[in-house]
Parts: C-alpha cells; structure tokens; sequence
C-alpha cells in the first residue's frame, strides 16, 4: 500500500500519457494500487450487454483511473503545477507547496494564503526587476 501525495477533490496537471497537458479535478484516489480517477482524463470506451430484456446495451465512454505519478499538484495561489511538500501548519502536519508554501489542504488554506500571496508577489518584483537591469 502506497502512500499517496494526491487527495480526493484536489486540481492537478497530467504530466505524462495521451491526456498530457489537461488540467482537471481528481474523482477518486486507490492508494493500494497507486492510480488516480481524474475527471475528463484516459477516456475508455465500454460496450454494456443487456443482462435481460429491461437493460440497453451499447457503447459507454467513461474516465479510466492512471497512475499517480503522471499527475502533478496544481497550487490555488500560486496557480502552478508543483511537488508537494510536508509543513507544520498550526502544530499539525499539512501538504504546502513546494514553490510559494501555501497549503494544499483545505483546512489550512487561510492560514497560509495572505503569506503565500506576499511572497508570489515579491517573486514577480524581482524577475520584473532583473529584467529591467538585463536591457
């Protein structure tokens, strides 16, 4: 049983595979095989049998799971696709981002928001800044 950094209702980016590129929610997460159902993603295409007369047959498309390590977290305030790191948030343990150190978790976002913000900010200053010395 694999220990998962994704979480049910999170918004990650596809990484690898056919989908590559596509943004969506994650539907279901199965840590003890190691995939990820994500909305929109790896389509499949179904072909039902009638069990008796009163079912219709015919061909379903639905969302396949794929595997963990093809998505990457999407941050909510920084807005970029990123690893996910371990923080102490008010004494207890939470998933942050990586890049500006807002937290992933639900609980703990306004806690975290007003100072992730703050330091995206100064991040844009100083390429914005850098840039302005390299003309």
């Amino acid at each position: 049983m694999a220990k998962l950094f994704v979480k049910k209702g999170d918004k990650v980016l596809v990484i690898a595979g056919k989908d590559k590129g596509k943004t969506a929610d994650v539907l279901e997460v199965s840590p003890s095989t190691g995939k990820v159902l994500v909305d929109g993603v790896n389509i499949v295409t179904k072909h039902n049998k009638p069990k008796n007369q009163q079912d219709k047959g015919g061909i379903v498309k639905k969302s396949a799971p794929i595997d963990a390590s093809n998505v990457m977290v999407v941050c909510s305030v920084c807005g970029k696709a990123t690893r996910v790191k371990h923080a102490e948030i008010e004494g207890k343990k939470a998933r942050a981002c990586a890049k500006c150190g807002a937290s992933l978790d639900k609980e703990f976002v306004k806690a975290t928001k007003k100072d992730a913000k703050k330091a995206v900010k100064e991040s844009k200053a100083k390429k914005a800044k850098k840039e302005d010395k390299g003309e």
